[in-house]
């Protein structure tokens, strides 16, 4: 890609501009592995319970939520670069505050507090990031830039094991403090790529904010902790059914604003709306698989954290590729091509991985991890970059506010209820093994479900059971195996609603920044009396 120089640019080196915002984008797609990894040092050194340290990371996915939507529309009312600048400067400086938490009393609400902030700080420099991506680029070429941001970021979310193995064997503290030096260079490549801030000073619509951080907030919060509730608690259902009770409210509050937090009226383009559900049903199964993978290979395999953390790449050597194909299909053909290709391929490749999950060999597994992945790499650039074309009137931070809403709304949604199945279905069947063993039943469930817990614990990485004979041991990890099973199973099925979905797209495309902003407005125009 040529660097971009004067006309739309205004001068900006475009390969500069996209270097700056994939390191400022790296760190938070790092933190979501990372801190899993270093869990058990934190919670030796610091005397965190489990539930504290669930906290630890639930902190963190509770802000991104709750504030992607009040981020993305910020960043185009101060100005996209202005507010990646912020995001990073929060997100940075929570980091390291986060690195320096003391021991004793203050540990536990310093580092869920400081944790908050930096999801705080991502909500505000993700939208604002990705939307400078999308400014600085032409809608020409804006699908294989979009595709190498999409596939380096979302490579980084597999090397957080990797990096947070080698981290904690240093100091657990430095996972927080690795992200100081990423941000510098984010930041000196922002300021040498001569980025332009753009804003469009309009009222912040702060009710519609209070209301979609809350309804995102609650309804997020009950998914987290349905695990540890229990779906048949009142606390669950009171804060899902309430949270999307909320969010109700701010849709109907929305739609009476002179001046929205989100503009309701793009979602009657039909393109539009088809991405975003595609994007939720894909993310269904792209987001949790980092999760449901890492437990599998160290449990399943016997691997270490490291390994486990090579296995993921495994995914990704399909998923790298793809994305750079799909951007290329979306640039010349549109995204109705790409979405329906890659759904189709992932969810063939899911549907072969969960057969050979019990086989427990790479060797057998590869060939459908990297098919699953491909599919991902294939929908993932041209579902978000098509929503992203059809701005209203270019307010592309507003967009990916809404898809990166979307988007992690989705994971929340599938590892409470994916994690669900997989607790139940491993404590059905070791509970099977123990009583096969002489365990009296009742017995054998509550040992089952200790198990279980342990293997799948909050932030833990999970690990194999030791003091345990070797036979026992060796059941234990062919259960775990075959429990995973159904989680795959329906990872492949989100994706084949996601192609059903995907045949709802119109095939249009916008090529040109005119046609994007014209859009809207003339279909606002038909609609008028």
């Amino acid at each position: 890609m040529a660097a971009g120089s004067g006309g739309r640019n205004g001068g900006t080196d475009e390969r500069l501009a996209l270097a700056g915002m994939l390191f400022a984008v790296s760190m938070t797609f790092i933190d979501q592995t990372i801190v899993s990894i270093a869990a058990p040092s934190i919670i030796r050194e610091l005397g965190l319970s489990a539930g504290a340290m669930q906290w630890v990371v639930n902190a963190y996915l509770l802000a991104l939520a709750a504030f992607f939507a009040l981020g993305g529309r910020v960043s185009d009312i101060l100005g996209h670069k202005r507010m990646m600048l912020v995001g990073t400067v929060v997100f940075v400086a929570a980091s390291a505050l986060c690195g320096a938490v003391p021991t004793g009393g203050a540990a536990e609400p310093w580092l869920i507090s400081f944790r908050a902030v930096q999801g705080l700080g991502a909500a505000l420099m993700f939208p604002a990031a990705l939307a400078v991506v999308v400014e600085v680029f032409p809608v020409r070429r804006r699908g294989r830039a979009l595709a190498l941001f999409f596939g380096v970021a979302g490579g980084l979310t597999a090397i957080g094991p990797i990096l947070g193995g080698w981290l904690t064997s240093w100091s657990w503290r430095a996972i927080f403090w690795v992200n100081v030096p990423v941000a510098v260079v984010a930041l000196v490549l922002t300021f040498l790529a001569r980025i332009r801030n753009t804003p469009r000073p309009e009222p912040i619509d702060w009710p519609g904010a209070v209301l979609v951080a809350v309804g995102m907030g609650l309804s997020v919060l009950g998914l987290q902790q349905a695990a540890a509730w229990g779906w048949g608690s009142a606390a669950t259902w009171g804060c899902i059914v309430g949270g999307l009770a909320v969010l109700a409210l701010f849709v109907l509050a929305e739609l009476r604003s002179r001046d929205p937090l989100i503009t309701m009226r793009v979602f009657t383009d039909r393109a539009f709306a088809v991405d975003n559900a595609v994007l939720f049903f894909a993310m269904m199964s792209f987001v949790p698989v980092f999760f449901f993978a890492s437990v599998y290979a160290q449990i399943a395999l016997g691997y270490s954290a490291n390994q486990a953390g090579l296995y993921l790449l495994v995914f990704f050597a399909g998923f790298g590729p793809a994305s750079q194909i799909g951007g290329r299909i979306l640039d010349r053909r549109g995204a109705r091509p790409a979405m329906l290709l890659g759904t189709v391929v992932g969810a063939v490749g899911f549907a072969g991985w969960a057969v050979k999950i019990t086989d427990l060999s790479l060797g057998a597994q590869w060939v459908w991890i990297v098919l699953a992945g491909a599919g991902i790499g294939l929908l993932l650039t041209p579902a978000s970059t098509d929503a992203v074309n059809r701005a209203i009137g270019r307010s592309y931070g507003e967009v990916t506010g809404i898809t990166q809403t979307v988007r992690n709304y989705s994971a929340s949604v599938s590892l409470a209820v994916l994690g669900t199945v997989l607790l139940h279905t491993a404590a059905d069947r070791i509970t099977d093994t123990l009583e096969q063993r002489g365990l009296p039943p009742q017995a054998a469930r509550g040992t089952a479900e200790q198990i279980t817990r342990s293997l799948t614990g909050a932030g833990s990485g999970g690990s194999a059971p030791s003091g345990v004979d070797a036979d026992l041991l060796a059941a234990l990890r062919a259960d775990f195996a075959a429990a995973n099973r159904p989680v795959l199973y329906g990872m492949a099925a989100a994706l084949a609603v996601a192609f059903l979905c995907a045949l709802g797209h119109p095939g249009t495309r916008v090529t040109t920044e005119d046609e994007a902003t014209r859009r809207p407005a003339a279909q606002a125009a038909k609609r008028e009396p």
